[in-house]
């Protein structure tokens, strides 16, 4: 059985209004302004430059030549919007000590700090994502939150600031709602998780069926009134049977649904990896949510116009081109040990009928164990020391590569393994990502670039041939385990662990690490 991905759909309709993120229950961390309140004039030079120890605070007095700036009004204004950072995942975060100092010049070293990280947050993310991965490259959004606190301080317009540094698309305000809105189910949930026990089938009675049902409710895979209890009756249930104890069709279509959204093979019977994924509750959803809201945070807010952005975590790729969407398709990426690294690289060509240098890596694990007949079957040679398959309709790389230029040896290409794209568990790959119809995507961007004819010419050889593109295409390898599309919310299962990272970077509470155990069918990169 294929082990699950999540795909669970929330409607993203949640509205942030009446969610009331301003009460001190909803958001502890929140402090009341009079406890912070300072009087700038009673703040000396003196005293201010012996309280600051930050680097970035220093800074922001130095270039205010250490003038006190946190009067009533600013210190209302900021811990108002302090009050706010659940609407961004981050209200487990006390960006205040839990009690103000006593001296006023410590008052307002604190409240200068706080505005910076909690802008420095917003703007850019609360950790560094080189700092847990050494190859991430993608762009981050550069921003002087200093020099920009300064003047909005000057012109009284924290408020709107505050509010303009996270990113400004639908989907991250649909993940903020969604965040709302299981962090809120969480703090009243007080449920036991349905217990294990033995497989349940269709006409099966079982006390744990309540609790199914209330669960496939609760997440959309079973509209109130649908459980089915009268088929049931009608279909042969003994008499005597505990009200709503039976295990439907109705309820089995539910379970079946959930499974195809998660990778679970969609039998509609209830067993252990089913009882996992109803057993995972709005707290594990909030907490993923939050990682996701900061990855939102760690990218540049103005990505080119036409680019091509990859999902590795939900395995697909859209692809922009001048602002317009023009595509969407699934592929196969790399499968845990083999992970697709988080880059920023553009495409620079296309190449037709392509050979494949076979990584050292592959070579050793994957091929030197099988012998010379398997290399003449599969067309490969050595050459310089390395296996180089030859062009050909059995080449792991398909009809066609697109070329990028990054140090870590990752593209986009064919591939002859065409049945794992139907498959719904697809991190499958040594690393590389393999597109569906690749040559169709490939005519696609010819096309486009205006150089159809020259890679209509190149494939027909039958050879390796090098088709330069005009104007390269950015590609961003992203891995998004929430994600917004058509009007909804969906949360994908962390297949590498990779949320775990950054939860533990984010100090949110830990989980088990979990990976997908996938399996690779062929040597393909």
């Amino acid at each position: 059985m294929r082990l699950f991905r999540a795909s669970l759909i929330l409607l993203a309709s949640v509205a942030m209004a009446g969610c009331d993120v301003n009460s001190s229950q909803d958001n502890p961390g929140r402090q009341a302004a009079s406890e912070w309140q300072v009087d700038p004039q009673q703040v000396s030079a003196e005293a201010l430059r012996a309280a600051v120890t930050d680097p970035e605070v220093k800074r922001f007095y130095e270039a205010r030549n250490w003038a006190a700036v946190w009067d009533q009004e600013r210190t209302g204004a900021l811990t108002a919007a302090l009050s706010h950072s659940v609407q961004h995942g981050l209200d487990h975060i006390a960006f205040l000590p839990a009690t103000a100092p006593e001296a006023p010049a410590e008052r307002e070293a604190a409240l200068t700090k706080a505005a910076l990280d909690y802008s420095n947050a917003l703007a850019h993310g609360v950790i560094d994502p080189r700092r847990i991965w050494k190859d991430y490259t993608l762009a981050p959004w550069k921003v002087d939150v200093a020099a920009g606190l300064a003047k909005v301080l000057e012109q009284g317009k924290l408020p709107a600031w505050f509010n303009s540094l996270a990113p400004q698309t639908e989907e991250y305000r649909a993940l903020s709602a969604a965040y709302v809105d299981y962090r809120r189910r969480a703090a009243s949930q007080n449920e036991a998780p349905i217990q294990g026990g033995d497989q349940i089938h269709i006409g099966d009675r079982d006390p744990r069926v309540p609790a199914i049902v209330e669960g496939l409710r609760a997440n959309g895979y079973l509209p109130d009134g649908e459980a089915g209890q009268a088929d049931a009756k009608r279909s042969g249930a003994k008499q005597g049977d505990a009200e709503g104890q039976v295990y439907t069709k109705a309820i089995s279509q539910g379970v079946a649904r959930l499974q195809a959204n998660y990778g679970i093979e969609d039998d509609g019977i209830i067993g252990p990896e089913t009882l996992e994924v109803l057993n995972s509750g709005p707290g594990d959803r909030a907490r993923q949510l939050a990682v996701n809201l900061e990855r939102r945070r760690w990218l540049d807010r103005r990505p080119a116009a036409t680019r091509i952005d990859v999902n590795t975590a939900a395995t697909f790729l859209d692809y922009w081109r001048d602002g317009t969407h023009r595509e969407h398709r699934v592929v196969v990426v790399g499968q845990p040990e083999w992970e697709t690294p988080q880059l920023g690289s553009p495409m620079y060509r296309l190449v037709a009928n392509p050979s494949w240098t076979v990584p050292k890596s592959i070579e050793e694990e994957e091929i030197a164990s099988k012998g010379a007949a398997y290399m003449r079957a599969n067309n490969m040679v050595r050459k310089g020391g390395f296996i180089v398959q030859e062009p050909g309709p059995k080449n792991s790389l398909g009809q066609v590569k697109f070329d990028m230029r990054n140090d870590k040896a990752i593209y986009l290409h064919d591939t002859p393994a065409k049945a794992l794209f139907a498959e719904n568990e697809r991190h499958r790959s040594h690393g590389c990502v393999r597109v569906q119809d690749a040559i169709g995507f490939a005519r696609l961007l010819a096309s486009d670039d205006g150089i159809s004819a020259d890679f209509d010419k190149a494939m027909a050889t039958g050879d390796e041939k090098f088709v330069s593109l005009k104007k390269q295409i950015p590609v961003r390898l992203l891995y998004h385990t929430a994600f917004f599309d058509s009007g909804a919310v969906h949360l994908r299962t962390d297949a590498y662990g990779w949320d775990e990272d950054v939860a533990g970077a984010l100090r949110l509470p830990q989980r088990t690490r979990r990976t997908l155990k996938t399996r690779i069918d062929d040597v393909g990169p």
